[in-house]
């Protein structure tokens, strides 16, 4: 009887047919059918009765997450979520602290915890993650701020950023890359991009230069924004008139009313004239220093060399000087 039974075990078509499902049946007929169907063979269910069962032990990553999850109490806040936010050396688990608070009812976040939360993940070079809530900023999660916008676009237009994926920004790039930190006042940025070009093998071109001009007088660097004016007319570069017409008023305002006159008149020689308001703030600048012939005879010269101004606006700009005077 024991002969009989061990021949019963060990016969392989018992062991096949009666003892052993189909699935393992075929691997071992076919040993590639398993490793195709399964990356991680499936561990059985313990047995609750089995007192050789261990729990599975938590992560250190586990356990910090959870430590932090009982921190935020009942009713937390941006603003609690923000300082443990930025608690966090790891962007990992600040991540799943970001993802977890999102989840729960009546919390939103808001610019500050995208902000923070974005920048950690930067920092760390999550760049695909970081982008993913860049997407969901501009698809409308939150309201922009100003530092989060300056933080999206520094890290969108970063031509290092581009390289390092085997992107080589070309001037047109480059130059979109100049007016986003124009935009935003970050001139010194976008100097910085300007400085680079070569490296890339880019030239800077009339927008490039008329970028960064506009810039620099819009945050209050006029004497550097005239330079770079100078810098481009020697190369024979032309700016639009929007450049223009931004650096005649900064001039102005600084009172630097020769400059600003040499502008203007750099301007319609290139075949541009500019707006009313760009006259007048001139021309209301020259009376405030006592010179109003100069002023009315300098509105002769425009009006002869500006074939736009026209009758109406040479009037408007005539009675303006009449009661600038009288002040």
């Amino acid at each position: 009887m024991p002969i009989t039974f061990h021949r019963f075990l060990t016969s392989p078509k018992n062991l096949l047919s009666s003892r052993l499902p189909a699935v393992f049946s075929l691997y071992l007929k076919h040993p590639s059918f398993c490793h195709r169907s399964f990356s991680i063979p499936p561990e059985p269910p313990p047995n609750p009765a089995s007192p050789f069962v261990r729990p599975r032990s938590r992560t250190p990553l586990e356990t910090q997450f959870e430590t932090w999850i009982q921190k935020l109490k009942p009713g937390f806040t941006s603003a609690d979520v923000d300082s443990a936010l930025r608690a966090q050396r790891d962007a990992d688990l600040a991540l799943d602290i970001f993802r977890w608070t999102a989840l729960q009812r009546g919390y939103k976040h808001n610019d500050t915890t995208y902000l923070t939360i974005i920048k950690l993940l930067i920092s760390a070079k999550r760049y695909r993650h970081a982008e993913t809530l860049i997407e969901e900023v501009i698809a409308g999660a939150c309201p922009i701020s100003i530092p989060l916008y300056n933080t999206i676009i520094r890290f969108c237009c970063g031509p290092k950023q581009m390289k390092g994926v085997g992107v080589i920004p070309d001037t047109m790039v480059l130059n979109m890359i100049i007016k986003a930190y124009s935009k935003c006042l970050a001139v010194d940025e976008a100097i910085r991009v300007f400085r680079e070009m070569g490296l890339y093998g880019c030239e800077a071109n009339a927008y490039t230069y008329g970028y960064i001009c506009k810039g620099l007088c819009e945050k209050g660097r006029v004497a550097q924004g005239f330079g770079l004016f100078k810098e481009m007319r020697e190369k024979g570069l032309v700016p639009k008139a929007s450049a223009y017409m931004i650096l005649i008023c900064s001039l102005a305002m600084e009172q630097r009313v020769e400059d600003a006159m040499d502008v203007v008149s750099d301007m319609l020689g290139n075949g541009m004239a500019p707006d009313l308001l760009t006259y007048k703030t001139v021309l209301g600048e020259l009376c405030r220093r006592g010179r109003s012939n100069d002023a009315f005879e300098l509105l002769e010269e425009w009006k002869k060399r500006d074939l736009c101004m026209g009758q109406k606006n040479y009037r408007i700009l005539v009675n303006a000087l009449r009661f600038d005077n009288e002040e």
